[in-house]
């Protein structure tokens, strides 16, 4: 018989979860950093400059929520975590 791993072997393995954990991290510093450009920058786009301040805020608005959300998941270990070791 083949010596495979099963599914969920291959589905524990930590490199997948760090890169995943990396990019998810990297968007949200794009957020962050492409609503304080439209908050600052006078980017070329036909938009007034009050639409581009409030596009600004909610993008910088969305990055803070996105990075609290993905910190808490990814990077805070859990009670249940430090139980268990």
């Amino acid at each position: 018989m083949i010596n495979r791993p099963t599914t969920e072997e291959r589905l524990n393995q930590t490199a997948p979860k760090l890169l995943l954990r990396y990019f998810l991290l990297l968007m949200t510093i794009i957020y962050i950093g492409l609503g304080i450009c439209l908050w600052v920058a006078p980017i070329a786009l036909n938009l007034t400059p009050t639409v581009r301040r409030i596009l600004g805020g909610v993008f910088v608005l969305y990055g803070i929520i996105r990075f609290v959300r993905i910190y808490r998941e990814h990077f805070q270990t859990s009670k249940h975590d430090r139980t268990i070791r």
